[in-house]
C-alpha cells in the first residue's frame, strides 16, 4: 500500500512552486497531497495538483487583532486535524513558512512523520522550530546559518529542485554581451517596485552605449509606465507578470538582474545565465543574500546591496559586466560546474529513497 504523503505550503511562489516540484517527483510512487492558503493559490496549476486549502493567519501582525488570530489559528489547528485523519496522511513535508505551523503541531499530536525542505541557506523560523521532531531536513547544503549543529544528522542533501521542463530547455551558449545584450529582470513572484522604478536612468544609459533588449517582470500597475518609458527611448522590451514559464520565451537571455530567492537562482545557474543579484533586504533572516553569497562564493554572480543601489553604481557595474568577457567566461563556467550533477532522475532517486528508508 502506498505511502500518503501531504505537502503543505503556501504565501509566495517561492514556497509553492518548489512545493509542486516535490509533488511532481513524488506522485507516481506515492499517494500526494497539497495544501495552501488562498495567497498560494494563485500560483498553483489548480487543475494538475491534487490541493486543499487552510488558510492559517499571522499571529502577530497586528497586535489589535491578535486574540481573534489566536482564534483562527486554533481553528485552522482543528481544520488540519480533520484533514489529516480523514485522508490518511502518514508523512507530512513541510515547505516552512507560518502556513506550515497547524499541519506540523497536528502531524505532531497525531504522530504523523515529519520531513522539511529548506531551499534557502538560512533555516527558516518554523522548520527551527520542528527540526528536533523532524525524521529528516532536505536541503541544498550542509552550511546553512541558524542550524543547530545536534542535528547535522537529520540533514539530507539534494540538488536544487527544478521544474521538469527546465531539463529540456537549452541553456544559453552566448560568449559575449557587446553585441547585443538580452536583459532579463526578475523581482520574483511577488514583484518588486524598487526594480520598475529605480532601474530606468541606468537602462537608459546602457542602451545608449550598447545594443539593448529588455525582458521584465513587473507589478501590473507599473506596466504602462514602463511600457512609456521604453517607447519613448526606443529600447525594445518585454513586460510579463510573475509566470512560471518565463524562461521559455526567454531562451536568448544573456544577462540578468534578479532578487536572489533560492528558486530563481538555481534556475538562471541551471540555464547558464550570469546575473546580478539585489537581494531584498526585508526578506527574514536576510536569507536572499545569503542565497546569492552562496553562488557569488563560487564565482557564479555578481551582488549589489539595495542601500548600495545608486544608479552611477548600477551602471558602472553593468559596463564593467559587458565590457570584461573573460570574468563573464568564468562565470558561465562555474555555472556549468555547480549544476552538472542536477538531473531530474539524481533528485528524484534521492527524495524517494530517504522517504523510504525511514
Amino acid at each position: 500500500m502506498k505511502k500518503k504523503i501531504l505537502i503543505s505550503t503556501g504565501g509566495s511562489g517561492g514556497h509553492v512552486i518548489p512545493a509542486t516540484i516535490l509533488y511532481d517527483h513524488l506522485k507516481d510512487d506515492f499517494d500526494v497531497f497539497i495544501t495552501l492558503d488562498n495567497r498560494g493559490k494563485s500560483f498553483l496549476n489548480l487543475k494538475k495538483y491534487n490541493y486543499t486549502i487552510i488558510n492559517t493567519p499571522k499571529l502577530f501582525s497586528n497586535i489589535i487583532f491578535l486574540p481573534f488570530n489566536i482564534f483562527l489559528f486554533v481553528l485552522s489547528i482543528f481544520k488540519s486535524l480533520f484533514f489529516l485523519k480523514k485522508s490518511g496522511i502518514n508523512t507530512l513535508i513541510s515547505t516552512g513558512g507560518y502556513m506550515s505551523l497547524p499541519l506540523c503541531i497536528s502531524s505532531l499530536i497525531l504522530g504523523i512523520d515529519i520531513y522539511l525542505f529548506e531551499p534557502n541557506m538560512v533555516l527558516g523560523k518554523s522548520n527551527r522550530i520542528f527540526l528536533k521532531y523532524s525524521k529528516k531536513i532536505f536541503c541544498y547544503s550542509r552550511e546553512l546559518l541558524k542550524y543547530p549543529k545536534q542535528y547535522l544528522n537529520k540533514i539530507s542533501t539534494i540538488e536544487p529542485l527544478l521544474r521538469k521542463e527546465f531539463y529540456s530547455l537549452k541553456g544559453n551558449n552566448s560568449n559575449q554581451l557587446k553585441d547585443e545584450i538580452n536583459l532579463l529582470i526578475i523581482g520574483g513572484s511577488q514583484g518588486a517596485k524598487l526594480f520598475d522604478d529605480e532601474l530606468k536612468i541606468s537602462l537608459l544609459k546602457i542602451s545608449q552605449k550598447y545594443k539593448l533588449n529588455v525582458y521584465q517582470q513587473a507589478i501590473e500597475s507599473n506596466h504602462k509606465m514602463l511600457k512609456d518609458f521604453y517607447e519613448k527611448n526606443n529600447i525594445n522590451y518585454k513586460i510579463f507578470n510573475f509566470e512560471q514559464s518565463i524562461f521559455k520565451t526567454t531562451s536568448n537571455i544573456n544577462l540578468c538582474i534578479t532578487r536572489a530567492g533560492a528558486s530563481t537562482l538555481s534556475e538562471l545557474t541551471f540555464l547558464n545565465i550570469p546575473f546580478l543579484a539585489i537581494p531584498l533586504p526585508s526578506a527574514k533572516d536576510d536569507h536572499q543574500y545569503q542565497n546569492a553569497l552562496q553562488y557569488k562564493k563560487k564565482n557564479c554572480c555578481w551582488i549589489i546591496k539595495q542601500h548600495e543601489l545608486k544608479n552611477e553604481i548600477l551602471i558602472n557595474n553593468l559596463i564593467n559586466i559587458i565590457e570584461n568577457k573573460e570574468d563573464y567566461l568564468a562565470k558561465k563556467k562555474c555555472m556549468k560546474e555547480f549544476s552538472y550533477k542536477n538531473t531530474w532522475n539524481n533528485i528524484n532517486e534521492k527524495l524517494i529513497g530517504v522517504i523510504n528508508e525511514n
